[in-house]
């Protein structure tokens, strides 16, 4: 082996796409198929593999990867590997800082890079980790290509062989043209990556801070409880109405933090449900409901007016949900419901469904606004509601468990009169419950 011949080597790319009069009719045939995959939406994965599977007789591959910008630019990720042997040391979440390595001069320049010889490469650049694993997995030679959507790079396309010098400049122009067709396919994917990786952060950190939240919170609650009820001596009524308003602020965040838990418990799949056969729904759920908003109720001088019926009204459902819905309905009715005015429970029990139903005296709200209700963080903003505070945390985690029942929940109203929630979930629960829209709703 001559070792005086340059072993990286980096070919820079002519501006335009490439001539498909530059390739033979096998290879023009592969490029239409993958255009064609592309246009039929195959994933990133099937594509990858039809490549693998389809160019190894006209260009050298034993391993074949995608990789994606992160950090703008800061940072390479592997997404997507194939090969024809095992194991794969450099595998999917490997990531590489790019900050002086030669993976620079293919972002910077636009370049393709052709390295012939790893084992030299190595030589010269002993701190390279991602060589280190490709040599422990055999690869001699490398080609890689930037994968470029609207003049930005997005992300590099790897072409490994077992074999050094395996690649030419013909072979650098094969995967240049299969490097353009990939981009659209590249970019959709990382965006979805992205946004996945983003919400599970969310999750975890929403998760996080509401438990820390959480506790002391309810200590402050209790504490104030006690100072109120003279437990520690007299106070004086300035002194007790301070506490009062200290308690009620207290309280209205340890909601607002159970709001947040319920939420992301849902959404982490965290919170299953676990129904029960025979649930005494008034006693487990509506007055569950009702003891919650005993004192804000009590503050308003609202009154409750229930419709059970006669007897217990039982149904197969999780009862430790449905009493998360039943709170956020009757708190809502209480909150956003007319001083002075009333509240209404209904629990019926048809022979095929379960229904609850909270009606409240109150502004209600305009037709137009009832698309934004059950939607995550999306409130209904007319003067009389955004008066009082809400995140549209409560109606949305109400619609998922609804929705986990395989049931439906919406809303009633005449604006400045009153409004109306119920729910309904059937009896017995349907075995595949959460139907195909169950990610539409959450946009």
């Amino acid at each position: 082996m001559d070792r005086d011949r340059p072993n990286v080597r980096y070919i820079e790319m002519e501006p335009g796409p490439v001539r498909l009069e530059d390739f033979s009719p096998a290879e023009r045939e592969i490029l239409d198929r993958i255009n064609r995959k592309i246009a039929a939406a195959e994933s990133l994965e099937s594509l990858i593999d039809f490549l693998f599977t389809s160019t190894r007789s006209l260009s050298p591959c034993d391993r074949i990867g995608v990789a994606f910008l992160e950090e703008e630019g800061a940072r390479l990720s592997s997404h997507v590997n194939r090969a024809s042997y095992e194991p794969l040391l450099l595998k999917k979440g490997y990531t590489e800082e790019m900050a002086g390595g030669s993976l620079e001069a293919v972002i910077r320049r636009g370049a393709i890079r052709i390295i012939g010889d790893l084992e030299r490469y190595r030589e010269k650049r002993p701190e390279s980790r991602s060589s280190r694993l490709l040599l422990r997995e055999g690869v001699r030679s490398n080609m890689t290509c930037p994968l470029r959507v609207d003049d930005r790079i997005v992300g590099v396309l790897f072409r490994s062989s077992r074999t050094s010098d395996a690649y030419d400049d013909r072979q650098a122009r094969l995967h240049l043209a299969v490097a353009e067709r990939l981009s659209q396919a590249v970019e959709k994917t990382y965006r979805i990556e992205q946004l996945d990786r983003a919400n599970r952060a969310y999750l975890e950190m929403l998760g996080f801070v509401s438990h820390e939240l959480k506790s002391p919170l309810a200590s402050m609650v209790m504490d104030a409880a006690v100072l109120g009820e003279g437990g520690v001596g007299d106070l004086s009524p300035e002194q007790k109405e301070k506490i009062r308003r200290m308690s009620s602020k207290a309280e209205y965040l340890l909601s607002l933090v159970g709001e947040y838990l319920d939420l992301s418990r849902i959404e982490g799949g965290e919170l299953r449900m676990r129904p029960l056969p025979d649930v005494d729904v008034i006693a487990d759920v509506a007055e569950a409901a009702c003891a919650i908003a005993e004192a804000p109720l009590r503050e308003k001088g609202m009154t409750l007016e229930r419709r059970y019926g006669d007897g217990p009204v039982r149904a197969e459902c999780d009862p430790n949900l449905l009493k998360i819905v039943a709170v956020n309905l009757v708190g809502n009715a209480v909150k956003y419901g007319r001083e002075g005015g009333a509240v209404r429970i209904t629990v019926e029990r048809p022979a095929n469904r379960l229904v609850f139903a909270v009606w409240n005296e109150g502004p209600g709200f305009p037709e137009k606004e009832r698309p934004k209700l059950f939607r995550r963080f999306s409130r209904i903003r007319t003067p009389e509601l955004m008066k009082q505070k809400g995140t549209g945390v409560g109606l949305y985690t109400s619609w998922r468990i609804v929705r986990l029942h395989g049931g439906r929940i919406d809303a009633d109203s005449l604006e400045g009169e009153w409004a109306e929630f119920r729910f309904e979930i059937p009896q017995p629960l349907p075995a595949e419950r959460e139907g195909p829209d169950e990610k539409g709703k959450e946009d």
